[in-house]
């Protein structure tokens, strides 16, 4: 049986000199190449959501390969795909890169310039391996994580437009329905998610940030049980103490949220840091929260335009949510879509303060009524993203253009 190599690299030569080298393996059936980090996971995802027998058996990964670093996408893939084979290609074959290769869960490392018999000696090892591992875990869909849960990301244009209450309401949404959901306060610094809920917990986010091997106990451990249902992971209480969570660590903690929930809703606030930025990377839905003023869109317009020139995510891979909307407004969302340049949410949220006023300042925005049109603006927001089961169908993959079409796409 022939075995299917995926190269990922950012630099087309040095991936085209891979690639020609690969296809002389024996037995060997290179994939097309991933561009970028990006490309890759989403590869990976596709396939594995057809069917884990589809994954290729070894992706060699170049070291230049961006906008995630080589180690962290290693270590990615290796949490949600544990049963393909990884290989480090790199300049340095220093004891200390082959050990951190190892920890982040790469299973060879093949120096460069390459040579015939290094890579092919490393690639058949890697590719036994995995194949073994298949065959030990039965091609269990429920044993190999695949693609995982859904991670939805919330971030506002500006301070004020209603994320978290947005963000609260979608897991709400999703949980109800029968989705095992976890909501997370990535908002560091000012996140209001525990005073929304009115609860109280010693353990954030930041217990986390220094753990390199989340396991399923250890991540319990830090997650709060809402009577909701929900599972709540708060941003820290002291907000000095959000700059401990890296991008790197946010990666980690969101792939262990990924294959532990169906739904991960993610509130990001309007700051933009090393933490939101990995999420909103990362997440296969990615809301941006903007009320229908001059001030907000035009925040809105600079944050779409600054996610794109720090490739975090394209225009047209993110959905704009119209909050506050009245009908007597110059500023309607086919206008505010057209200025941003992104997808567009066909619920917009109505302005309807007094409906909230009480359960916010009671801290219990999970009791809203289900007669408010807030409420029902936000839930049916959920269902046109796919979070809420309906069917017995797994809502996560979509029902209908409106969920469809705010996903990243999968080259």
């Amino acid at each position: 049986m022939p075995t299917r190599i995926l190269p990922a690299g950012s630099d087309p030569d040095a991936v085209r000199s891979l690639t020609t080298l690969l296809s002389q393996l024996p037995d060997a059936e290179p994939q097309p190449p991933a561009a970028d980090s990006t490309h890759l996971v989403d590869t990976l995802a596709r396939l594995a959501a057809e069917s884990v027998d589809e994954l290729p058996e070894v992706v060699v990964v170049h070291e230049r390969i961006g906008p995630v670093p080589a180690l962290e996408l290693i270590r990615e893939v290796a949490l949600r795909f544990p049963a393909v084979g990884v290989v480090l290609v790199t300049t340095d074959a220093s004891p200390g890169l082959f050990a951190a290769a190892m920890d982040s869960g790469a299973r060879g490392l093949v120096a460069l310039p390459l040579s015939y018999e290094e890579l092919a000696g490393r690639v058949q090892a890697v590719a036994q391996w995995s194949t073994g591992v298949r065959r030990h875990l039965g091609h269990g869909a429920d044993v190999i994580g695949g693609a995982g849960g859904t991670v939805v990301t919330v971030s506002g244009a500006k301070g004020g437009t209603g994320t978290t209450l947005t963000a609260i309401q979608l897991a709400l949404a999703a949980q109800a329905s029968g989705r095992a959901t976890a909501l997370v306060d990535l908002d560091l610094q000012t996140g209001d998610i525990a005073s929304y809920l009115d609860i109280q917990f010693r353990r954030s986010v930041v217990d986390l940030a220094t753990i390199t091997d989340i396991s399923p106990r250890v991540l319990a451990d830090a997650v709060f049980r809402h009577d909701t249902g929900l599972a709540l992971l708060l941003a820290p209480g002291e907000g000095e103490r959000g700059e401990e969570v890296t991008d790197r660590a946010a990666r980690q903690i969101v792939s262990a949220l990924r294959s532990r929930y169906e739904i991960v809703v993610i509130d990001c606030g309007s700051q933009l840091g090393g933490a939101g930025a990995a999420a909103v990377e990362m997440a296969d839905t990615a809301l941006l929260v903007t009320t229908p003023d001059v001030v907000a869109v035009r925040a809105a317009k600079r944050t779409v335009r600054m996610w794109d020139r720090l490739q975090i995510r394209k225009a047209e891979e993110t959905t704009v949510v119209v909050n506050r909307h009245t009908r007597n407004t110059e500023i309607q969302p086919a206008l505010v879509q057209r200025i941003t340049g992104t997808a567009l949410a066909r619920t917009a949220v109505p302005a309807n303060f007094k409906e909230l006023q009480a359960v916010v300042d009671a801290g219990r925005v999970h009791e809203l009524d289900a007669k408010s049109t807030v409420k029902q603006a936000l839930w049916a927001l959920a269902g046109e993203l796919g979070l809420v089961k309906t069917g017995g169908e797994g809502a996560h993959r979509g029902t209908g253009r409106g969920a469809t079409g705010f996903r990243r796409r999968k080259e």
